[in-house]
């Protein structure tokens, strides 16, 4: 359990997350996974990182169970080092010296969006689905990441309710590279990013400096804006009351013990 590294094939650093059941992190699980990628985008060998999961699906966002621990005593420990640790993850994928292609499968919500938003390129498992089930959480963010995968009015839809999408809808909607059967994940993941490691190391390193710096938002400062009001909501005592109810059947799934 925990964050690994591999390197299958020439200049390629596949960094997985595995915690079981959902993959939901603890605080200390988003740290090792901004350290791995960071390590991975500064070794001058690696060209390409590949960010997947094992277990059921991707990412289901923050270990809820954590949080209303801490709450339990009145702390805010576990928020806070749940926020720092969302932005360490989400900033290191997004600032990692190489292109990162996320490789996802089963559900990713809530800081899953935040990570594959922040990615380079999506190849999605045929039976991947997409959102940002916050409101059903007591908390917000994210907003940021899933607006650089769905229009306006959609992000908004999708947020409002709590929906999810499909990476066929995604696909149709430009942000997610291929879709492929399940089974075939792993191995398509690994052929875009070799293709892409193909390209001259010191070249891709600028190509990735260059785009971010014309990135019409600033994924950093927008999503310290929307953590803000993630804290106002734990100060007024409304998220631990929706947190509470996390868990009921229908609820989005969250990890166990």
């Amino acid at each position: 359990m925990g964050v690994s590294t591999s390197e299958p094939d020439q200049g390629i650093a596949v960094v997985t997350a595995d915690y079981p059941p959902v993959n939901a992190l603890p605080v200390q699980g988003w740290y090792d996974l901004a350290d791995a990628v960071r390590a991975a985008g500064r070794d001058p060998a690696v060209r390409c990182v590949v960010l997947a999961a094992t277990g059921r699906g991707f990412n289901a966002g923050v270990d809820i169970k954590e949080l209303q621990r801490d709450t339990t005593t009145g702390g805010h420990e576990a928020l806070l080092g749940a926020n720092r640790g969302c932005a360490a993850a989400f900033s290191a994928v997004y600032e990692c010296e190489v292109p990162v292609v996320a490789a996802v499968h089963g559900f990713c919500l809530g800081g899953g969006i935040g990570l594959v938003g922040n990615a380079d390129v999506i190849v999605a498992g045929d039976d991947a689905t997409f959102g940002l089930p916050e409101l059903d959480r007591g908390a917000l963010g994210a907003a940021t990441h899933l607006a650089r995968l769905v229009p306006q009015h959609l992000l908004r839809s999708l947020y409002y309710t709590s929906r999810t999408v499909t990476a066929a809808e995604l696909q149709a909607h430009g942000s997610v590279w291929q879709v492929v059967p399940r089974a075939e994940l792993p191995a398509a993941a690994r052929e875009v990013a070799r293709e892409i490691a193909r390209k001259d190391g010191f070249l891709l390193r600028l190509a990735k400096a260059a785009l971010n710096g014309i990135d019409p938002v600033d994924v950093r400062r927008s999503y310290r804006f929307e953590q803000g009001f993630t804290f106002e909501a734990n100060l007024s005592g409304v998220a631990d009351r929706v947190r509470d109810t996390f868990g009921a059947p229908g609820a989005p799934p969250t990890k166990e013990g």
